[in-house]
Parts: structure tokens; C-alpha cells; sequence
């Protein structure tokens, strides 16, 4: 699984942690972990989840709900949601059970253990009332006979030692709502409601999220692969076939990209239409899984807007069935949710599946030239706001604590250069024959969904396949923290880095702002971090993260900003401004005048003369074939 937000946020890569307690050795072949979840009875909005274990031969177990899932790259800690937890014995007696932290629940003697049942809470309710909520498309949603999205971890755990064993869930769902995932049935609704899924083993059930909502699907194939797209509109502004087109010219365009590389026979893309002005998901982006993806975007964009949107996220999170899902390291093979341990090869697994997504598109005529290169513009921009010092490697490694967590987003920009430079390097000592593409491809060959490589020596092993000139380049740049000379590169295919200043708004960069309010206090308005500010805040000294409390003497607010933004479009260069800001807990007053708001920005443009040696690598980079 990866997870990419639209304002940034991909890969949790964690090892597995075997228990010596379990019961496994002594299963029967034919055990399994039923499941019982009913979207039927709701209590206080909240879903009652029964689980029957089988028969257990140790003397106590625990059960654990993940404390990190794959793709977030956060400890969102889904025990919090959890309430009312019991144990029952074969009488239907309480077993003894405590807390041993928010994510874990010790049961004594677990011998004569029949069941467990608990309630749980949704996350979409609670976003705007966490410092750090669930980011949406991780999260969950209990909506009455409206909506369920079952992101199982947040609904259904592990017992100790017991994540390889066999599950089968029972869901018991309302009439006029139909489920959409990739997880395999056993049997679809009844008459009573009940739909059965099964998954070979713990991961396959969180990795195979379940939207239940009212019926609004379509289903296209792509060169053998079965791609479904199904949509909750509450207010039923869109259906399926709206994007229908658009995913299937661009998925169509994916798989003629890849060739030869398959990943799945299957794909679902699940998306989640909010309505931002109510208790409802805030958090929009996606997050990918083997065969599907979960995607949640505002109601209220333009069908166009929603179009565009969710051909970046598809394009991004179809491309991991390359990476981690097809090549990755033991790091996510072996995966434990409660006691994370980090891959350090996120340049892969995120960097090479974000350079696809864009390669993808200009080599198949989606893009142009220009468009293209405004993208790895954008990119060099972008990553210049994170710490270029930083070793790639060290900071996929420790990516859940600070500082490297704050660097995370980095992985989208710098992630995605770092494959562009491999690709330009591999093309020019190949004199073109080679390129990322068609290395991947041999990755692909050598590991695989059941094959594993050792995380310390994928760069040698590339290495090997490559030239040492591509070693080097690893050694200084991605486990080193030599900043890469994007300007020295972009040379062998004829290209030269310029530095342009564009004209803004005042508070907003075309569509993105650069102010936003923060979570749960609509009257504390913030300076946005994370993005390079113009030079309206830079002159008059304001800096990311600063709470504005007042322009000219006017208190700021959701309300009052409004007309102050609007205003702004009149304002002169030469108007006075006095602005009030906190900062680390202290008011600091502003001056100066407005100016005229400027940002610089990188910018790839064709070097005046180039070689044919130049120009036919260009080609062979952006389109992946000889002049």
C-alpha cells in the first residue's frame, strides 16, 4: 500500500514481529478467524465487530488493533476508535482483559477464549477536532444506510503470532447498499443481508478496503485487466460513468507505458465524494493498495477539477503495482503494524512510481514537452522547501520521527528528480538503450510479490546491473547528502535551469493558497508551511506557520479574512500594511508596503545549442524511442 495526499503527504515499510506465544504450529489446516461486522445495528454511530478465533492452546494471548498502516507514514493508533472491548468464554462468561496500551488488549486465559466483541468509532467524524486526524483515505466513515468505508484495519485486528492465518469476514450490510473491493467473496448478499469476503491472511484484509454505498459503479477492461470504478455522491452530483473515459484513456495509456510488467488481473478504484461544509472527511488524496485504490475528494469540485485530480492520484498509486508491490524489500514483506521498522529505499517506491506517473504521460502523447517539464519544474521547487542535506536513505529509514517525518513529502519531489537523473544518467551511458523503465523491469524479474530483496544491497545489486557511474551517483546523492546538480544533468539531454520571477496574488498562487485555517478554530487563520511564500509575506517578514491576528487593525478571522482577500485585488504596490502575527507564542508586528507580489521559480527551458547527440537522448527520455 502507498498513500499520496494532494497537498502533500507514501509507503509505511515495516518488518514483521514474530511472537514465540502464538498457537500457530499446533493449527489444524482448516482453522480460520471469522469475523462478524454489522452495518445493520448501528449503536450511538458506532459498528459492533464479533470475532471467533478458533480454539487457542496458549495460556493468555493479546489482540491488537495497528497502531501504523502501510502507506501513512504516521502513528494513527486505530486503537483509540476502539470501545467496550470483551472476552467471552464458551459459556458466554468475561474473561479477565486489560490494556496493555491504546493499540493491545491481554486476555487471560485464552484456553478457553470463545470470542471477542467491541465497538467502533469512524475517523471521518473527528478530523477537524485532532491536532493530527487520520488522513481520510486511511480513515473510516459510519454513515447510516448512506455510506460505510471499511478500511479494515481501523475495524478488524490480529491475535498474537496469528497474522498468517486465514480470515473470513461476515458483513451484514443494509439492503439498498452494495459492497466495492477486490477482496475475494465467498458469497454476495442473501436474504439476509450478508455478504462473505475471505483473505488468506491478515494483510489481505487490510489491504483490500470494502465502500459500502448505494449502487453507482461501472466496470472497463484494460488489456486483461478488470478495472472497476465505484463513487459515493451523497448528494448524487456524480456517477461512475463520469469518469469513466478519462480512467479508462489514461489507465489504457499506463499499460502500454509498462508493456511487459504485470502486477494484478484486477483493479478497483473506490471514490469517496465529501461534503467539506459538514462533519465529513478533510483529508483528499489516496491510498493505494494491491489491486485498488481509495480515493476521497470534495463534492463540490467541478467535474473537470475532480477529472484531473484523480488522474494524478490513479496515475501515481496504479504505478506501485511495479513498486513496493511487485519489487520491495523484507522490510514490507515481513510487515508488523504495532512495531514498525522502516524500509530505506522510499526514492523507489514512492520517487520511481511519481516519476511514472508523469513519464507515462508525455511518452504517451497525454502531455506535451512544455507540460512535462513545468512538472519537473514544479518538482524542483517544491523539494527546495525540504532539507537538501538530508540523506534520502537515512530519512526513509527513521521517516516516523523528527526531523525526518517533516521531510516526508519530499519523497514526491526529490523522490521522483532522484528517478529522472537515474533515467537521463542510464539513457547516456547506455548510449539510450537503457533507461529507469527498463530497469525496473529487471528488478521485476529478480523479485516479486513472494521475493524479497535485502534492503542493503539493492543499490549494490543495481549497481551490478548498471555502471559504476550509477553506484557513484547513490553513494553521493541518496545515501549520501550531496544536494544533486539537477542543472549538470539536465545538460546531457540539452537542457538549462532558469530562475524567473512570477507575479501572484497576494494571498493566493493561482489556485493555491497560502494562507488556511486551522483545524477545529475557524478564527485562527495561519500562514501554510511547506511552500515558498512570495514576496508579500517574505518583505513585510512574516514566515510559515505564523498565526495572523489582525490586518490593519482588523481581528482575523474565517469571516473577516474573506473580505480583506477580496479587497486585495484592488491594492496598489505602494499601499501601507501593518500586519499582526504570533509566533512561538508571541505577537510580533508587521509593516511595510503590499508590493507586488512575486514568487521565483525554477524553470527547464532548451539550452540555445545542442548537439544531435543531445537531442536524440531527449527524445529517447521523453519518448522512449529512437529518432
Amino acid at each position: 500500500m502507498s498513500l499520496k495526499k494532494i497537498v502533500l503527504s507514501s509507503t509505511i515499510l515495516v518488518l514483521f514481529l514474530s511472537c514465540s506465544t502464538s498457537r500457530t504450529n499446533e493449527l489444524k489446516k482448516n482453522d480460520i478467524i471469522v469475523t462478524k461486522i454489522d452495518l445493520v445495528n448501528i449503536e450511538n454511530d458506532r459498528v459492533k465487530i464479533d470475532i471467533n478465533p478458533g480454539k487457542f492452546y496458549s495460556t493468555n494471548t493479546s489482540f491488537f488493533i495497528p497502531k501504523v498502516v502501510p502507506g501513512t507514514y504516521s502513528a494513527d493508533n486505530y486503537g483509540q476508535y476502539i470501545e467496550d472491548f470483551r472476552a467471552y468464554d464458551y459459556n458466554g462468561k468475561q474473561l479477565k482483559v486489560s490494556s496493555k496500551n491504546i493499540n493491545v488488549w491481554f486476555i487471560e486465559d485464552a484456553k478457553n477464549l470463545d470470542r471477542i466483541t467491541y465497538y467502533v468509532n469512524d475517523t471521518y467524524d473527528t478530523e477537524t477536532e485532532k491536532v493530527e486526524p487520520v488522513f481520510s483515505p486511511a480513515g473510516t466513515n459510519i454513515d447510516q444506510n448512506k455510506n460505510f468505508v471499511l478500511n479494515l484495519h481501523g475495524f478488524v485486528g490480529y491475535f498474537e503470532g496469528l497474522q498468517e492465518i486465514p480470515y473470513e469476514l461476515q458483513i451484514s450490510s443494509p439492503e439498498q447498499l452494495r459492497p466495492s473491493t477486490s477482496l475475494t467473496k465467498v458469497s454476495n448478499g442473501n436474504e439476509n443481508g450478508l455478504d462473505t469476503f475471505k483473505g488468506a491472511r491478515y494483510f489481505d484484509i487490510i489491504d483490500n478496503p470494502i465502500m459500502y454505498s448505494p449502487p453507482n459503479s461501472t466496470t472497463f477492461d484494460v488489456n486483461g485487466i478488470s478495472v472497476s470504478i465505484s463513487v459515493y455522491s451523497p448528494n448524487n452530483k456524480y456517477s461512475a460513468n463520469d469518469f469513466r473515459p478519462s480512467m479508462e484513456k489514461m489507465m489504457n495509456a499506463q499499460k502500454e507505458f509498462l508493456g511487459s510488467i504485470n502486477g494484478t488481473s484486477k483493479y478497483n478504484i473506490l471514490l469517496y465524494l465529501s461534503e467539506v461544509n459538514k462533519e465529513d472527511a478533510t483529508g483528499f488524496g489516496a491510498l493505494e493498495h494491491h489491486t485498488s485504490t481509495l480515493a476521497v475528494l470534495p463534492e463540490q469540485m467541478s467535474l473537470q477539477d475532480l477529472e484531473e485530480t484523480l488522474i494524478d492520484l490513479v496515475s501515481h498509486e496504479f504505478f506501485h503495482i511495479v513498486t513496493p508491490l511487485n519489487v520491495h524489500s523484507k522490510e514490507i514483506q515481513y510487515f508488523s503494524f504495532n512495531e514498525p521498522i522502516m524500509s530505506k529505499h522510499l526514492w523507489m517506491y514512492e520517487g520511481t512510481t511519481e516519476y511514472f506517473a508523469n513519464l507515462f504521460q508525455i511518452q504517451q502523447n497525454l502531455i506535451d514537452e512544455k507540460d512535462f517539464l513545468d512538472r519537473i519544474s514544479e518538482k524542483m521547487n517544491n523539494s527546495a522547501l525540504y532539507d537538501d542535506d538530508m540523506s534520502f536513505t537515512a530519512m526513509s529509514e527513521n521517516v516516523l520521527s523528527t526531523p525526518y517525518k517533516e521531510n516526508y513529502g519530499n519523497v514526491y519531489e526529490k523522490g521522483a528528480l532522484i528517478s529522472m537523473c537515474l533515467d537521463i544518467l542510464l539513457r547516456d551511458l547506455s548510449d539510450g538503450e537503457y533507461g529507469v523503465l527498463w530497469l525496473m523491469k529487471e528488478l521485476s524479474l529478480k523479485y516479486d510479490h513472494d521475493t524479497p530483496f535485502e534492503d542493503d544491497e539493492i543499490i549494490k545489486e543495481i549497481t551490478k546491473m548498471t555502471y559504476p557511474q550509477i553506484g557513484a551517483f547513490f553513494a553521493d546523492h541518496v545515501v549520501g547528502n550531496t544536494p544533486i546538480d539537477y542543472e549538470e544533468i539536465l545538460k546531457i539531454v540539452g537542457l538549462e535551469i532558469l530562475g524567473i520571477d512570477t507575479e501572484t496574488s497576494y494571498f493566493f498562487d493561482g489556485e493555491e493558497p497560502y494562507i488556511d485555517v486551522r483545524p477545529g478554530d475557524e478564527n485562527s487563520i495561519f500562514i501554510r508551511e511547506g511552500i515558498v511564500l512570495n514576496s508579500f509575506f517574505h518583505d513585510l517578514g512574516a514566515q510559515s506557520g505564523d498565526t495572523i491576528k489582525s490586518i490593519d487593525g482588523i481581528p482575523i478571522s474565517l469571516e473577516s479574512i474573506g473580505p480583506i482577500i477580496g479587497q486585495s485585488f484592488q491594492w496598489r504596490p505602494n499601499r501601507d500594511i501593518e500586519m499582526v502575527v504570533e509566533r512561538s507564542q508571541k505577537e510580533i508586528n508587521l509593516q511595510g508596503q503590499v508590493g507586488i507580489p512575486l514568487v521565483k521559480v525554477t524553470q527547464i527551458v532548451p539550452l540555445e545549442r545542442v548537439t544531435e547527440k543531445q537531442l536524440n537522448l531527449k527524445n529517447l527520455w521523453l519518448k522512449g524511442a529512437q529518432l
